[in-house]
């Protein structure tokens, strides 16, 4: 299988890196191809924006969306949008791993699905959640806390955490058809030691691999020949 790992952390020596490093050589080891997206590395921009596109759908009225769909069929994104997309579409398993901040995922991750995961890339109309275009493919969270697996309970004073990525499970990757595996968290990673850190990696590389057992089916369309198939939208106005 190949692999994305969608990685968001400033710091090398973190242990949001020693996780994303064990992802890569757990998965290499096992024979399986891996792409990292280091996002803070490679310098990846949150903001979108005009400069997102060569192509102008409308220079008078900027409307996201319609300008992803111009630049969808036309192959007009930004450079780094067309990187992020091509691995995004290689991928049978998407990684995203990631400190929890403020209850969400870092402002840079929010930015990597709001300019790469494009309506005529990762969405069209009448393609979402069971029919999405990625249906068949796998995607899994690996997140780090602050807060303690108590703070984390059904009465703790988070909430449970299945609740706290719930906007991002449904409303982003089951969105795209993808299918959603319970996702791996290490609770009060600043907080524990050095054995317990160990016993959090070797959790995870037990986890990855048993999401990486059992091939996918990549059967649906590719999602540009879905595009012309259903047609241009009709967005009238701005979300």
């Amino acid at each position: 299988m190949h692999i994305l790992v969608v990685y968001a952390h400033p710091e090398p020596t973190s242990f949001t890196a020693a996780l994303k490093d064990r992802s890569v050589s757990a998965l290499a080891d096992a024979g399986h191809t891996v792409e990292v997206s280091d996002l803070y590395v490679e310098g990846f921009n949150p903001v979108a924006g005009r400069h997102d596109f060569s192509s102008v759908a409308n220079p008078e009225r900027f409307h996201y969306q319609s300008e992803q769909e111009l630049a969808a069929r036309s192959g007009t994104f930004a450079p780094e949008i067309q990187r992020e997309q091509e691995r995004v579409r290689a991928a049978d398993l998407l990684v995203l791993q990631f400190p929890l901040w403020w209850g969400s995922v870092p402002a840079i991750l929010k930015g990597w699905f709001d300019r790469v995961l494009a309506y005529g890339f990762a969405y069209v109309d009448g393609r979402r959640f069971d029919t999405g275009l990625f249906k068949g493919r796998r995607a899994l969270f690996s997140v780090t806390t602050g807060g303690t697996p108590a703070r984390f309970s059904s009465d703790g004073a988070y909430g449970e955490i299945d609740r706290v990525l719930w906007p991002v499970e449904r409303l982003t990757l089951q969105y795209m058809g993808f299918e959603v595996l319970p996702p791996f968290v290490a609770y009060a990673a600043p907080r524990i030691g050095e054995v317990e850190r160990a016993a959090y990696l070797d959790a995870w590389e037990e986890r990855l691999l048993e999401a990486v057992r059992t091939p996918v089916d990549r059967s649906s369309s590719d999602s540009r020949e879905i595009l012309e198939a259903v047609g241009s939208a009709a967005w009238r106005r701005s979300i």
